[in-house]
């Protein structure tokens, strides 16, 4: 497997200007001659395949929710980073780029993340354009505020919900092409498999979630826009139906998977409070704008957080990290919060710390902090009953984002021609580590303003022959799909998919979650295995093929990820350094911050399928820091 990145060369700031104009172009009127699969219907899926279709191409777009505006991007809340400078405090594509190289803790393509600063200052014009709400200023200017791992205000928002709203400005640009007939959607479908015809992408296998009819679809490029895996972990901000199986079924036709390991743990999310919970739920990284952390400075403290007096309290970041404070990356400020529960300082003598907004009250006042956070607080004191106007909100980390994904070029295309993958089911922009309100920006910039140049580049270089669905290769995979859920359903198992699901959980979380080692995570692959044989012989999937299933569709779902769990592990074990969210116990620094190995691992590892009874090969490819160099992370 050759890992060519097609990064290319000279001066960074000229990089994308100077490859959109080298690329092939496909005349105006030939547009309309191609077929684009667009899998995913979140902001990468939906910018894409609306942008795309008003190209003229012609688009399907598919999604597994009964409809656009359902797409887990809707979850998104805090903001969307650009690099305007409207607050005049430093900012500059170049800062951008930095601090997201840095956030990243060095293990990202260069090039990649410069284009994504540069286009960010395209996201928020196209989303104004589309009447997106954001927060403004009294003078009617657009508004910022800060997140982790920036000392400007480069983040755009409004108020906690701007993923739903960025989503409704993508889905309104998608609904106007449906209405053209440019768009074809496909709503309540599932893809199952990837079809690959003389080794390039040329279609996709589905199953009709409602009726359950498994469906051929043939294309010209198949995009896959269809998010993170953080809910192999069980309990994550996710939203239930996030999963691994497009990517991972991408993987098995020979999509190298890079960096898999790398999971993002977000220090801000509502604490678990029993076994019967199915996930988390956020609570936006906004908030450490105003809200202070900590934790009663003596171990056991049980009092409640009002009755602990002010020089009793351990303010541990702003103690720390004195030049960012409750601003440090995801990753800091998540590790920090486990090192004070283990020392028997959590709030209540539990896995949670407090986010206080009392001196933000005291400073602005009340009305003030609910025009900025209102549905924010609202939504926490629905789901916990208590008031955070009055007491502190308890917060713990939670599995949120996954900067691992399938391997991409500078063209977004995987190692399989023809194959494109954008946002967050890609690898490409965010290191180990992503900088809050960055997921959006990605997203965004993939769909709106990069595969609409790489795509058609490749349309016009590849000159592949139309294929139709009576081509073998489609019968070939529609009958290892069919063949997959027959086995699913033939078992006579005991044992409900959510039970498998959990226990995976709950491995993963132990072994390969905030903290990693190499005896926990050999001991997690064993596991794995073991877990995987049992789901086989004992799963209880109920039902037919035929009609409505949602305990095959999940079935399908966590067979994949117990599969997935196993090659996160190896990743991980591999790694012998800790880098951002990736800490493994026996690398890190004498305060407790990650330990690079930058001379054995500033590398990419992508992982290439080998067969179901075989291990995964693993290949690299080097990273090179030419503008942003190699320093060990500190944000004091």
């Amino acid at each position: 497997m050759k890992l060519d990145s097609r990064e290319p060369t000279g001066p960074i700031e000229e990089r994308w200007d100077k490859h959109r104009f080298d690329m092939k172009l496909v005349n105006p009127a030939n547009k309309r001659k191609f077929d684009v699969i667009v899998v995913g219907s979140g902001l990468a899926g939906a910018s894409a395949a609306a942008t795309l279709a008003e190209l003229g191409y012609n688009v399907r777009c598919f999604c597994y929710q009964d409809s656009p505006r359902r797409a887990h991007s809707i979850a998104a809340q805090g903001g969307i980073n650009s690099a305007k400078n409207y607050p005049n405090d430093g900012d500059s594509v170049f800062r951008l780029f930095y601090d997201t190289v840095k956030g990243g803790d060095y293990r990202s393509r260069e090039s990649n993340v410069y284009r994504l600063s540069q286009v960010s200052l395209n996201i928020i014009d196209q989303a104004v354009g589309q009447g997106v709400p954001f927060a403004r200023e009294y003078g009617g200017l657009l508004a910022n505020r800060s997140f982790g791992g920036a000392q400007v205000s480069r983040t755009f928002y409004a108020r906690g919900q701007t993923g739903q709203q960025l989503l409704l400005g993508a889905y309104q640009a998608l609904a106007r092409q449906i209405d053209a007939g440019k768009v074809k959607m496909y709503t309540r479908t599932e893809m199952l498999d990837v079809v690959l015809v003389d080794g390039h992408a040329r279609g996709i296998i589905t199953r009709n979630l409602v009726d359950g009819t498994i469906e051929r679809h043939a294309g010209d490029a198949v995009l896959l826009a269809t998010g993170g895996y953080s809910n192999v972990f069980y309990l994550s901000t996710n939203a239930m139906g996030c999963n691994v199986t497009a990517a991972y079924r991408a993987y098995k036709k020979g999509a190298a998977f890079a960096n898999p390991c790398y999971t993002q743990i977000h220090p801000t999310c509502i604490p678990v409070k029993g076994s019967y919970q199915s996930k988390l739920t956020l609570m936006s990284e906004s908030l450490r704008n105003d809200g202070r952390v900590w934790v009663p400075k003596k171990a056991g403290d049980m009092r409640p957080a009002n009755q602990i007096p002010e020089d009793e309290r351990d303010y541990y970041l702003e103690r720390k990290y004195p030049s960012f404070g409750n601003l440090v990356p995801r990753d800091v400020a998540s590790r920090n919060a486990k090192y004070v529960c283990d020392e028997n300082r959590g709030v209540q003598g539990g896995q949670q710390v407090y986010l206080d907004f009392r001196d933000a009250i005291n400073r602005v006042g009340a009305e003030a902090v609910k025009a900025k956070y209102g549905n924010l607080f609202h939504m926490y004191q629905k789901i916990t009953a208590e008031n955070p106007y009055e007491v502190p909100m308890r917060i713990f980390p939670a599995p949120h984002y996954t900067m691992g994904g399938l391997w991409v070029d500078y063209n977004l295309m995987s190692n399989i021609p023809g194959l494109h993958v954008l946002g967050e089911a890609n690898f490409s922009d965010h290191g180990s580590n992503r900088l809050g309100a960055s997921a959006l920006m990605q997203g965004l910039a993939d769909g709106y303003f990069v595969i609409p140049y790489t795509l058609g580049h490749y349309l016009a270089t590849a000159k592949q022959p139309k294929v139709n669905t009576d081509h073998p290769e489609f019968g070939a995979a529609e009958e290892a799909v069919r063949g997959r859920i027959g086995k699913l359903l033939s078992n006579n198992g005991s044992e409900t998919v959510d039970s498998f699901h959990r226990r995976l959980g709950r491995i993963m979380w132990n072994h390969c979650g905030m903290s990693r080692t190499a005896e926990g995570l050999t001991s997690a692959i064993e596991e794995i295995k073991e877990l995987r044989e049992e789901f086989w012989n004992n799963v209880s999937v109920t039902g037919s093929e035929g009609s409505f299933n949602s305990v095959l569709e999940r079935a399908g779902r966590v067979a994949d990820f117990l599969e997935f769990g196993e090659l996160m592990c190896r990743d991980a074990l591999t790694r012998n350094e800790s880098c951002g969210g990736h800490f493994r116990e026996e690398f890190q620094t004498e305060e407790g911050e990650a330990k690079r190995d930058d001379e054995s691992y500033a590398h990419v590892a992508a992982w290439e399928y080998t067969g179901d009874d075989s291990e995964p090969v693993r290949h690299t490819e080097a990273l090179d820091f030419e503008y942003v160099k190699l320093t060990q992370r500190s944000y004091k």
